[in-house]
């Protein structure tokens, strides 16, 4: 597992912790009941806060994607298809209402972006 922090990005530390791991879990580069690094460790090798650290396990169990064992660490939880539909469908309505933004700022309209949809899904 790979976990990288940005320094200049404007998220907190804990959210692109958070971030990341769930598309790791999502894409399947973690696959279910993988072990995770231990809280400590891995803050350590981000050299950040136990602290922060702990709040993205937190969200991340909070969420679903992950489950602790008392003693022996957090583990990616088995996917719950119904979740990551959702988290799939999200994904794509922020995407699509990102290209309505663009093509409103070109003076396209729905008209417009349909047909480049269907032209897109025929190739």
């Amino acid at each position: 597992m790979k976990v990288y922090i940005d320094n200049k990005s404007g998220n907190p530390i804990y959210d692109q912790i958070y971030s990341q791991i769930k598309a790791q879990i999502i894409s399947g580069v973690l696959s279910a009941d993988d072990a995770l690094p231990s809280i400590r460790s891995l803050a350590k090798d981000l050299r950040i806060s136990v602290i922060t650290t702990k709040r993205a396990y937190d969200e991340l169990e909070h969420d679903g994607f992950i489950y602790t064992v008392a003693g022996k660490g957090c583990f990616v939880a088995p996917k719950n298809v119904e979740l990551l539909r959702e988290e799939h469908l999200r994904q794509i309505e922020a995407r699509l209402d990102e290209a309505i933004r663009l093509a409103a700022g070109c003076g396209l309209g729905k008209e417009d972006i349909i047909a480049m949809l269907n032209n897109l899904t025929e190739e």
